[in-house]
């Protein structure tokens, strides 16, 4: 398979070396030393795109992508109130692209588990509900896109939290996320049901980038022969329905 990466900072070095070890081959890299190399052309030179760039870029390159009938993946995190416009534009242009706040396999079955405590935790308000989420210094987005994920989760099963807020809260109906900055912490995320009689907490810890690296892999792997809109449920077959 041959590889466009687009954004080629620590995250893309880590997804070049794990396609090549999967037998890909890397033909385009752009980032922003190299950003007029980002044509329909040298595209078109690959087989599936990975895009992982920033909130400002992210939506654009995937429509250049799609535009270029080019399937792509993106890990951009903090531009999701440009993906609905993205995924409605990939289904008229009959194009193929799967986002994914994160793509480590961990994480992706971390979401379900998330849902599942939830769903069980709905009635029992006595329990209140918290996240915390900790990375290196140069994640510029806070929350993290993880962690949003895991929020909207637990907001769809509950019927008394009503929002996410990015900072300590005494509210009932308010749903309260710490962030922290830490080098070196690829990542960490934690959600916390506490009550007067005892906890209960669930934790993802990251350990590298590669992981992520690796689903994102496979997630172009998954996309490559295919049209529609995927997520990484998709991918592991967490659920049996696509959108496509």
């Amino acid at each position: 398979m041959k590889v466009a990466l687009i954004g080629f900072g620590k995250m893309g070095k880590a997804i070049a070396d794990v396609a090549k070890e999967r037998g890909h081959s890397i033909v385009l890299t752009i980032d922003a030393d190299n950003t007029t190399d980002n044509t329909v052309g040298n595209l078109q030179l690959a087989d599936v795109a990975i895009e992982f760039t920033n909130a400002g870029t992210a939506a654009a390159n995937l429509k250049k992508c799609i535009g270029a009938k080019v399937p792509v993946v993106c890990g951009t995190t903090g531009w999701m109130d440009e993906l609905k416009t993205v995924e409605d534009y990939c289904r008229a242009q009959q194009g193929t692209m799967l986002y994914a706040s994160n793509f480590s396999i961990g994480v992706n079955i971390f979401f379900e588990i998330n849902k599942v405590l939830a769903g069980l935790m709905a009635r029992h308000r006595e329990y209140n509900v918290t996240l915390e989420e900790m990375h290196h210094t140069q994640k510029l987005d806070a929350p993290s896109g993880t962690a949003i994920t895991l929020a909207e989760s637990i907001l769809a099963s509950s019927d008394y939290k009503k929002r996410w807020v990015n900072t300590a809260t005494h509210q009932t109906e308010e749903l309260e996320i710490i962030s922290r900055r830490i080098d070196p912490a690829p990542g960490t995320h934690s959600v916390k049901y506490s009550s007067a009689i005892d906890d209960i907490e669930i934790t993802h810890t990251a350990h590298s980038r590669k992981g992520f690296a690796l689903g994102a892999v496979l997630a172009a792997e998954f996309i490559a022969d295919k049209k529609g809109v995927f997520c990484m449920a998709d991918v592991l077959n967490i659920n049996s329905s696509t959108d496509s």
